[in-house]
């Protein structure tokens, strides 16, 4: 790597023996990592709920207060200074402020106007209030319908928060692949089978390694016409990162499906598909919530795959139903 590369992706703070993402690997001698993405548009007010959800398990328990605060009572929040919200929290001025950015707002006047926004929003009954977490006594029936409220608004979180423009950019890549790799972990590995089944049945080479081992061993066959995506909801699975890394490195356009953006996996992926998530809770617990709005990402990129390549999609789909039909229905 030239003198002047490695100054441009060089982090400036030193990082763990290894790599410089600190997951223990040498520097590669192919494509250098991504710098740091530009910071996207502060959220829009009624995304504010859903940015604390994805965030809070990754801050400090500090700003998790000050965060918790402005989405609990976006009104009362708004009304404070910020050292009022740092009095009411318990935390100071400096950790409001920090929470404020790390919201995606540029300081805590942003934020207080968002809040102010979004304050008047819920009165008008345009935005949801953010309800109560799943309780080990809760009814049945009360677990039903919190389930289903959290669910619809992390859906509906992630749609408004998708950048289309990413979207497409995937969905072409996809469409134009020789092959597909996608890494993920546990429940995220689950999705990543979803994605291949499906793009199977169009007629795409895909595959969905469970073994970590074997997942870097598929990424080191991967070339420039190859895609690979990686799906981890906290952006900094190391046995995700490794394989989309030697994917990028090794020419693939590489995919990441995270709700981190602005995590490790975003320095190795040539595009990043954020999404959202609902409030984890001990009954509750990240890989339920993020599954949701990880299967609406996938199913976005397998209809604009199938749109894309229509003519050659219907009737590999055709083939393939009817190839199982008789397994559903006997009599034919």
């Amino acid at each position: 790597m030239s003198s002047k590369l490695k100054e441009t992706f060089t982090p400036s703070a030193p990082a763990p023996a290894g790599h410089a993402d600190g997951t223990g690997h040498t520097e590669h001698t192919g494509r250098p990592r991504r710098p740091a993405r530009p910071a996207a548009a502060p959220p829009a007010p009624g995304a504010l709920a859903a940015k604390v959800r994805t965030l809070a398990p990754s801050m400090t328990r500090s700003m998790q207060r000050v965060a918790e605060a402005v989405a609990g009572d976006p009104a009362g929040s708004a009304a404070l200074t910020v050292t009022g919200l740092a009095e009411r929290t318990g935390t100071s001025e400096a950790t409001v402020v920090r929470t404020a950015r790390v919201l995606g707002y540029p300081g805590y006047r942003d934020l207080r106007l968002a809040l102010a926004a979004l304050a008047a929003e819920q009165a008008a009954g345009r935005a949801p209030a953010m309800t109560a977490d799943i309780t080990v006594d809760d009814p049945l029936a009360g677990v039903v319908a919190k389930l289903a409220h959290d669910e619809a608004q992390c859906l509906a979180d992630t749609a408004a928060g998708l950048d289309t423009a990413q979207l497409e950019a995937a969905v072409a890549a996809l469409a134009a692949a020789r092959r597909v790799d996608v890494y993920g972990i546990g429940a995220s590995n689950l999705v990543g089978q979803d994605l291949v089944q499906k793009l199977l049945r169009i007629g795409l080479i895909a595959h969905a390694p469970a073994d970590p081992h074997l997942a870097v061993t598929n990424a080191v066959q991967l070339r420039a016409g190859d895609v690979a995506i990686a799906i981890t909801h906290s952006g900094g699975t190391t046995d995700v990162i490794e394989p989309l890394r030697v994917a990028f490195e090794h020419g693939a356009t590489t995919v990441a499906i995270t709700g981190r953006p602005d995590a490790v996996i975003a320095q190795y992926a040539d595009h990043v598909l954020t999404t959202s998530t609902a409030r984890e809770s001990e009954l509750r617990p990240a890989a339920m919530s993020s599954r949701t709005s990880q299967l609406l990402v996938v199913d976005c990129l397998f209809i604009g795959v199938a749109q894309l390549t229509y003519e050659k999609a219907a009737p590999a789909l055709s083939a393939s139903y009817e190839a199982l039909a008789h397994r559903h229905d006997p009599h034919r």
